[in-house]
């Protein structure tokens, strides 16, 4: 029981590591939690509903989790391949992709919370 839970512990270490290492060094991770931080502040501004609440911060882990994806893929493909590939141009590429599907999902939530309440 006991190397379970330290294994757990382990890992919870780990996956906060990872995050910082994403904020500090990815550039898109930052501007996107500086959005997430806006969308954020507004939603306490005009007092969302719980539902309102839960598609926000859905549509923010989601956009997040896309990019973290997105750059370990592309960090993987640059090990692998650390020169000009077509192939290895198409991955990221449709890494990348994934990305602008759950930006796209989050740009609906902002238009179905946040539109009605500037009326």
């Amino acid at each position: 029981m006991i190397k379970f839970i330290s294994g757990r512990l382990k890992g919870i270490f780990y996956s906060v590591k990872g995050a910082l290492y994403l904020i500090k060094t990815e550039h898109s991770i930052q501007v996107q939690l500086f959005i997430a931080l806006l969308f954020v502040i507004a939603g306490s501004y005009f007092g969302l509903s719980n539902t309102e609440w839960l598609f926000v911060l859905l549509a923010i882990s989601l956009v997040l989790t896309a990019e973290s994806l997105n750059s370990a893929i592309e960090k993987v493909a640059d090990f692998i391949h650390p020169d000009f590939n077509k192939k290895i141009g198409l991955i990221k590429d449709v890494s990348a992709g994934a990305v602008f599907f759950a930006f796209l999902f989050a740009l609906a939530v902002v238009c179905f919370v946040y539109i009605p309440k500037l009326s």
